[in-house]
């Protein structure tokens, strides 16, 4: 990146603006795989009325801010989800035996759903001890990287034409 920074600043351009066009729309990208990759999503696993919102995937676009700002002379954009358990979600956790009130399987569909009441519950962390991240903030990074070193080799060869 740095390379290409110091041949696009030889080429006589505004580099500064060209980071902020470029860190911008890679940041915007991020945010599009990351909420792509939150659950619940095309092939989400799980699924049941009243569990799950989709909010925490929703949450990527609000709290991410793809609009550069200029902080000590760098151009920074933040992805960003301010969600409580987003980190469990990304990261994995353990996941010790507990009652949920209000959990209750569906004896027709066989699915977890939330009581509208509130009554019922069950006990979850029986089978499985530990849950998988879902990594969804790594993809993202990825592609933000990715789409900065695509875009700045564009814009090299453009003015070295």
């Amino acid at each position: 990146m740095r390379k290409r920074l110091e041949e696009l600043r030889k080429a006589g351009q505004n580099v500064p603006k060209i980071m902020a066009e470029v860190a911008e729309g890679a940041t915007i990208e991020a945010v599009r795989v990351a909420v792509e990759n939150t659950p619940p999503n095309g092939g989400a696993d799980i699924a049941g009325t009243n569990t799950r919102s989709g909010q925490m995937g929703e949450h990527w676009e609000t709290d991410s801010q793809t609009t550069p700002v200029y902080a000590g002379g760098a151009v920074k954009t933040y992805l960003a989800n301010n969600m409580q358990y987003a980190s469990y979600v990304n990261d994995g956790h353990r996941m010790d035996k507990h009652f949920v009130p209000g959990l209750v399987v569906n004896e027709t569909s066989g699915l977890l759903e939330r009581s509208p009441d509130g009554s019922g519950g069950i006990m979850v962390g029986t089978k499985t001890s530990y849950v998988k991240g879902k990594y969804m903030r790594q993809k993202a990074v990825g592609r933000y990287r990715a789409v900065v070193k695509k875009e700045l080799g564009k814009r090299v060869r453009e003015v070295t034409r």
